[in-house]
């Protein structure tokens, strides 16, 4: 963040300062206090932050920022509440800045989408971005005080699990241009129902700067039909030939999908991502045509798809004693769960096998979820199915009528490893999809050292 007085930072704030000090960042992790930052003391769930100012002043912290007087020797800012504070200081704080900013939501592949603008807009532009799953209310004001003067551009991820959270992300980034990468099932739990996912997806226009343009999958029903006003409406897709972006001419090639973008009517761009799945292209398209609307040339677009690196456990491919393995174990819902079928089913391999645990956060729809599940398995040419977890028994349960040759359920990791390890064989594709609260990935550590012992 640039440099500024304690009582510039009140004064965004809206809180009162006493005592003065430069600081050069910003934390809410008395941890990682160090000398020029501001430690604000948030209240959560579980811990009150303003415990923790001792330690804060101890590591460093030249200034603090608390809903009381802090018994420390230490310059503070006095404000109502820190977490409304913190929005407020990333509001304006970010308002210092001119430049193409770009807000994100959408119910599976946000956080892949966010990771493709990112590179797109980075060919033209000194750019910043979400940094792993910072996409709350306080994640995200943390990311935009993470703007530098050099900065030129910015992707903000916003997360939700209920009505009101996205407003209150928008209005604070006051994004430049604005994507809703698709509407899902993910949030059902909390919300109930498509039609409320699409409403709390749609509150991303309430912080849209005015005549800024939003950018919507044209494939999906929900997207497709919904009523936008006062703003410039871009789509993205495959199957409607109407979208602005189009995708053409797909191929997979070993764990690589190329593409031929459709824009301007008529005009083509041959694009190529290393990874594959036709969920990825939506992804891409989606990051082709921010890049456009943000004054990126449709060859810079290209070349910045094309050095996209998947991150965390969102289907990371990798190869171990010729079988190849999917890792996708951020999250899960029946939308995610369904493309990381159809990926498995695109792979050339001797046999396919699918790891299937928990998704959780459903709600009312868990079980008819868990269930298709299985179904999915069967249409997809799954060869063998192993589960993982208790709802996920259902899914076992149906894939075995559904005709899946061999299904197991298994609720102890270990058990599950040792299965897999005896099982695979050389020229096998394995998928490993879950909920991130599942921690499939234990699993796939315990298995990758012993293939690799």
């Amino acid at each position: 963040m640039k440099r500024m007085t304690l009582k510039e930072i009140a004064a965004l704030a809206g809180g009162t300062a006493s005592g003065d000090a430069e600081v050069s960042g910003i934390t809410i992790d008395s941890r990682k206090a160090a000398p020029g930052f501001l430690y604000i003391a948030i209240k959560g769930e579980n811990h009150d932050g303003h415990v923790f100012i001792p330690g804060a002043v101890e590591n460093g912290a030249v200034a603090v920022m608390a809903e009381r007087e802090p018994e420390q020797d230490v310059p503070y800012i006095l404000v109502a509440d820190t977490r409304q504070a913190l929005l407020d200081l990333a509001h304006n704080y970010r308002r210092g800045f001119d430049i193409p900013i770009v807000g994100l939501t959408g119910s599976v592949g946000k956080t892949t989408t966010k990771e493709m603008v990112f590179a797109v807009l980075s060919e033209k532009f000194d750019t910043l971005k979400t940094e792993g799953n910072l996409n709350n209310e306080i994640g995200l004001p943390l990311t935009l005080l993470r703007l530098e003067e050099s900065t030129q551009a910015a992707v903000i991820e916003m997360g939700m699990s209920n009505l009101g959270e996205i407003s209150v992300l928008s209005l604070t980034t006051e994004p430049t241009l604005a994507i809703i990468s698709n509407i899902g099932v993910s949030h059902m739990e909390s919300l109930g129902s498509r039609e409320n996912i699409l409403k709390a997806k749609l509150e991303i226009l309430d912080g849209l700067r005015e005549g800024c343009p939003i950018l919507l999958n044209g494939d999906d029903p929900y997207l497709a039909g919904a009523v936008i006003e006062g703003r410039p409406v871009y789509y993205f897709g495959i199957n409607d030939r109407s979208c602005d972006f189009r995708a053409e001419d797909i191929t997979q090639d070993g764990f690589k999908t190329e593409f031929t973008a459709v824009f301007d009517s008529d005009k083509k761009q041959r694009i190529d991502i290393p990874v594959i799945g036709i969920h990825n292209v939506y992804n891409a398209l989606a990051a082709f045509g921010a890049g456009l609307l943000t004054g990126v040339s449709p060859e810079s677009a290209a070349r910045g798809l094309s050095k996209y690196v998947p991150s965390g456990m969102r289907q990371r491919v990798r190869e171990v004693n010729d079988v190849c393995f999917i890792e996708d174990c951020y999250n899960a819902s029946p939308d995610s769960q369904r493309a990381a079928l159809k990926t498995l089913a695109s792979v050339n391999a001797q046999r396919r096998i699918a790891v299937l645990g928990d998704m959780l956060e459903l709600g009312s729809i868990s079980r008819d979820a868990h269930r298709g599940a299985g179904l999915l398995a069967a249409r997809n040419n799954v060869d063998i199915l192993f589960t993982y977890g208790e709802m996920s028994k259902e899914t076992a349960d149906n894939a075995i009528k559904c005709g899946v040759p061999v299904v197991r359920s298994f609720t102890d990791k270990r058990t599950l490893a040792d299965a897999l390890f005896s099982e695979i064989r050389h020229g096998d594709a394995v998928l490993f999809k879950a909920s991130r609260g599942m921690a499939l990935e234990d699993v796939i550590k315990d298995l990758y050292s012993r293939m690799e012992a």
